[in-house]
């Protein structure tokens, strides 16, 4: 337990509103969008970066675990406590974000929900392309310390491609600036790209300075059917090989569109969809979606169902963001994960993934980004089923060798947290697993930021 001295210094710091003991409130920071839990001893919710650097010198004064959290709808257990000690909650950092417009960044602070930095910048004709599903709910240090990505990461990247530069917090307590406020900078490590996608291991995020781009005119989509996922998939490697580069290509697989439907009351279609949007101007989305239309009609035995722009798209991708909701109707437990293999290897992906379900006798929905690869098997199951939750984890060992077989990655965009441990020495080698364990212990050598997280004895 924390001693009181600890928690009465949290209380000087920060507030004492701000620090939470009470059990219900440890209860409400104890777990994530995952299947893991663990109880934190003490909630703080700073307001400002010197109230976290004096957290942080106290948490490394007297070896305190510290987790940081944003809003908790990771998907790979990032922030579950599971040394216990401190939660360090950036929800109340939350100022509206700056929008310097003649220089194409925005400054946002980490507790700023990502939806609401999407309106600021959309409102002053300017677009920032990263859109987790949980955008209604995620914030901007948690997308940094993911590197979140999205459904427009076929054609924008994800969130490393867009910040130019951090603040931040050192275990030790010390505030750090990185990057810059340009295009180019080039002065010394690129510190900023270390930090996008540590999982709070290295430090805590306060605000960042982000790139933002021009709101594209005008968009357009297809939304289309086929009879089953390998004409999908193939669909998606020719659209791409003939040279058309939608800003968003996902695809769901049939048990996907009906959990949809069944809890949206929008129904997408029939069979496997895949979703294509186009962007730039009107010209561009109507040669683009005449090609595509040829390529899924004429060589794939898809048909297009619905071609649409304006509020009706937003309906749609409304729907589309709400998978992971209708799926956990499904099951008492359901487990998403994230592989992402070269786009040209993704209908052997999706073949694979079927026969680890056939093999394990597992039921398995299939859905994701199509244009990046990056696939989401979500096993619908029960972890009060011990028998079956063997099976689980079998399968999911098996669907991690076959991605990295296949050239690809364990983890596109939810990060390795605790559900990817076991197998992130299995794609970056030993070499690789050992100068990561470095960096993070000659950055941290008591080991108390974000502990138990990435790696093992970490």
């Amino acid at each position: 337990m924390l001693d009181k001295s600890i928690i009465e210094k949290l209380a000087e710091i920060a507030g004492r509103e701000n620090v939470l003991t009470d059990e219900e409130s440890l209860k409400c920071y104890s777990y994530d969008a995952t299947r893991y839990a663990s109880l934190p001893e003490a909630v703080v919710k700073p307001r400002e970066t010197d109230e976290i650097a004096k957290i942080m010198t106290l948490a490394w004064d007297e070896a305190v675990p510290v987790t940081p959290r944003g809003a908790g709808t990771g998907l790979s257990g990032g922030s579950v406590p599971v040394k216990a000690g401190i939660v360090l909650s950036t929800e109340r950092m939350n100022s509206a974000p700056k929008v310097h417009k003649e220089d194409l960044y925005v400054e946002a602070e980490a507790g700023l929900v990502t939806e609401h930095l999407h309106s600021a910048v959309e409102a002053r004709g300017l677009f920032y392309p990263p859109d987790p599903a949980s955008q209604s709910a995620c914030t901007i240090g948690g997308n940094i310390g993911e590197c979140a990505g999205g459904l427009r990461g076929l054609k924008y990247g994800t969130t490393r491609n867009y910040v130019l530069g951090l603040e931040l917090v050192t275990p030790e307590g010390k505030v750090l600036r990185t990057g810059a406020r340009t295009v180019k900078s080039v002065a010394g490590y690129d510190v900023t790209r270390l930090m996008v996608g540590s999982e709070g291991t290295l430090g805590i995020v306060t605000s960042a300075f982000l790139k933002v781009l021009p709101l594209p005119p005008a968009r357009r989509m297809l939304s289309c059917s086929f009879p089953d996922l390998g004409k999908a998939s193939e669909a998606v490697s020719e659209i791409l090989g003939q040279g058309h580069v939608p800003s968003i290509l996902e695809i769901m697989d049939e048990k996907t569109v009906t959990a949809v439907g069944a809890h949206t009351g929008e129904k997408l279609g029939d069979g496997v969809m895949l979703l294509v949007e186009l962007d730039g101007t009107r010209a561009i989305c109507e040669e683009d979606a005449s090609g595509i239309r040829e390529i899924i009609e004429g060589k794939f035995g898809g048909k297009v169902i619905s071609d649409v722009d304006g509020g009706r798209l937003e309906t749609v991708w409304k729907a589309r963001r709400a998978v992971l909701p209708a799926l956990t109707r499904l099951s008492p437990t359901v487990i998403l994960e994230d592989v992402t293999v070269p786009r040209s290897r993704l209908p052997e992906m999706a073949a694979r993934i079927m026969k680890v379900a056939e093999r394990y006798a597992l039921r398995i929905a299939i859905f994701g980004h199509a244009g990046d690869g990056n696939l989401h098997p979500t096993f619908l199951t029960d972890k009060r089923k011990h028998d079956e939750m063997k099976r689980v984890n079998a399968g999911i060992s098996e669907m991690m060798r076959a991605c990295i077989d296949l050239g690809g990655t364990i983890s596109g965009e939810h990060g390795i947290g605790l559900d990817k441990m076991p197998f992130l020495k299995l794609e970056v080698g030993k070499a690789g697993y050992d100068i990561m364990k470095r960096l993070k212990t000659s950055l941290d050598h008591k080991g108390i930021m974000n502990p138990g997280k990435m790696f093992y004895d970490a």
